[in-house]
């Protein structure tokens, strides 16, 4: 078994660096996979891919979240023949979800592609996408299992296989079929998802392989005869899941709202159909995905959290729950503040930078205030799912998302306000629905605010940061740096700068650091400056 007191954080971190993997990956390979089979055969991907995704969504959106949940609460209490049923059943129940949408999508392929898509080309990837699902449907499976064991490196490493043969797959078989059309070409690409998730399934079977007779011996040391029957633990998978698809469908669905209501709000404003979309596009296409990279940190230290607070509140550890929920939110203000100002500081320097754009800055500046409370609302909504309180961060987030509708409404019809007013409503939105989680998380966790520790001292290193950031920027430019080079090493040393402010001022526990790995040996480099010396 692993040290409690460090896997989860530990399992925040693996699944962080494997997050940010896959991420570069993921965003890398379609520039030269565009230079290959150019607008048409992207376009012929990219129609294939949204049902894919969708449906992939349907299907193990929550229940891997359920998985993990429920073996670490049995895991917790000793009663491991029962966490070993969850699992056994969980693979049939993912198997026969995945096989089903799978055949689905096969049998409907042509109506997608000629009735509702309008380009029957599309037939040929959708068709190759297909047999994804059903893969990936047995992959969530074998991953909740171990990250309700509270052991993430199984996970992490088959998410980084799994892009790699993805990548690999998708350029061989576009080469090899674009000779035959550009259509072949693009269901090659599309058949890349199937190959990653059989390179990422083939990795949990051999790690489960290896670790079989470590279940076995656990299997015999419990002395359990009655266990759960299988049709309730499939309820309460479901139970437990289906909450949290709900959850992850209202964005989606308040991000197609947007694209009708500030659109055309923009429009109401004064401005062009021509200059509505280029703003819309500088919200949603350039400054929303750069607040959504910090929280790579925060979706991993989420996933960590639900088995180790599941595993905490089933051994009735309170005292355990209120500290790992402290942790928890703790590391994603620490993470989120100094990812905000920096955001906010550098704002049109980094759109220059990534899109050669600065009006992208003008929405970032604003939108940036949203990674603090985003990370926070991810953190806590993992706190609520490992408490058992599924309903409360659906119902928090579905309260936020209407008052950003209302915001986006209002502020983004006034001409001197216009895209900013959009960028706002998503801020206030977060602000709401993370700030109701933090309050469901006291209530149903005990946990303690220590304003000193928790915000007052990372705020001091975010405002020593930003000052420097601001300064040191102008200062490289005056250097002679070019205006990229400058940002990129203002963004370097800000970073360096804010966790010495961080930990000089105190606001990093020695704790903190022995549950990091490698932990015990940095503090023993920082004792050798007279740091975290009693």
């Amino acid at each position: 078994m692993t040290d409690k007191k460090n896997s989860f954080l530990k399992g925040a971190l693996i699944l962080t660096l494997a997050g940010f993997v896959v991420k570069i990956l993921g965003a890398v390979y379609r520039i030269p996979l565009a230079l290959m089979i150019k607008d048409e055969g992207m376009g012929l991907y990219q129609m294939a891919y949204p049902i894919y995704v969708t449906l992939l969504s349907i299907s193990t959106a929550g229940l891997p979240t359920a998985i993990s949940k429920m073996v670490a609460e049995d895991v917790a209490v000793g009663r491991y023949k029962n966490a070993y049923r969850i699992f056994r059943v969980s693979v049939v129940v993912l198997s026969s979800v995945g096989l089903f949408l799978t055949l689905v999508l096969i049998a409907g392929a042509e109506t997608l592609s000629v009735r509702i898509l309008g380009n029957p080309k599309a037939l040929y990837p959708i068709i190759s996408i297909a047999p994804a699902i059903f893969f990936v449907s047995i992959m969530s499976s074998f991953r909740g299992f171990f990250q309700g064991l509270q052991d993430m490196t199984p996970s992490a490493v088959s998410q980084v296989v799994e892009q790699l043969g993805r990548v690999i797959a998708v350029f061989v078989l576009a080469t090899w079929l674009l000779p035959r059309g550009v259509e072949y070409a693009a269901a090659g690409a599309a058949f890349g998802p199937v190959v990653g998730a059989l390179a990422g399934l083939g990795i949990l079977l051999v790690v489960y392989i290896k670790r079989k007779n470590d279940i076995l011996i656990n299997l015999r040391r419990d002395t359990t005869r009655i266990l759960e029957n299988p049709f309730h633990i499939i309820y309460r998978l479901f139970a437990f899941a289906i909450p949290i698809t709900l959850g992850g469908l209202i964005i989606p669905i308040m991000n197609l709202a947007d694209a009708a209501i500030v659109n055309r709000r923009l429009q109401f404003a004064g401005f062009t159909v021509k200059r509505a979309t280029e703003l819309y596009g500088q919200l949603t296409g350039m400054a929303a995905p750069l607040i959504n990279l910090p929280a790579i940190v925060t979706i991993a230290l989420s996933a960590s959290l639900v088995p180790a607070i599941s595993e905490a509140m089933a051994l009735k550890n309170m005292r355990l729950a209120a500290l790992r929920a402290e942790t928890g939110v703790r590391i994603s203000i620490i993470f989120g503040l100094p990812a905000a100002v920096g955001m906010f500081v550098l704002a049109e320097p980094i759109s220059i930078l990534l899109y050669r754009n600065p009006d992208a800055g003008i929405p970032l500046a604003v939108l940036a205030w949203g990674v603090i409370f985003l990370s926070l609302n991810q953190t806590t909504t993992g706190i609520l799912q490992g408490v058992g309180k599924t309903l409360i961060p659906v119902r928090n987030l579905m309260i936020g998302a209407f008052a950003k509708v209302i915001i986006n409404y209002v502020l983004t019809g006034i001409p001197f306000i216009n895209i900013k007013g959009a960028a706002l409503g998503s801020v206030v939105g977060y602000i709401i629905s993370s700030l109701l989680n933090f309050g469901a998380v006291v209530r149903w966790t005990g946990l303690a605010i220590d304003l000193n520790y928790m915000i007052i001292k990372p705020v001091m290193a975010t405002i020593l940061m930003g000052s420097f950031v601001f300064f040191a920027h102008g200062e490289f430019m005056s250097l002679g740096f070019g205006q990229n080079m400058a940002t990129l090493f203002a963004v370097t040393s800000g970073a360096i700068i804010y966790l010495f402010f961080l930990i000089v001022i105190g606001g990093v526990r020695r704790d903190d650091m022995e549950m990091l790995p490698g932990g015990r040996r940095i503090i023993t480099i920082l004792n050798k400056f007279g740091v975290f010396r009693r």
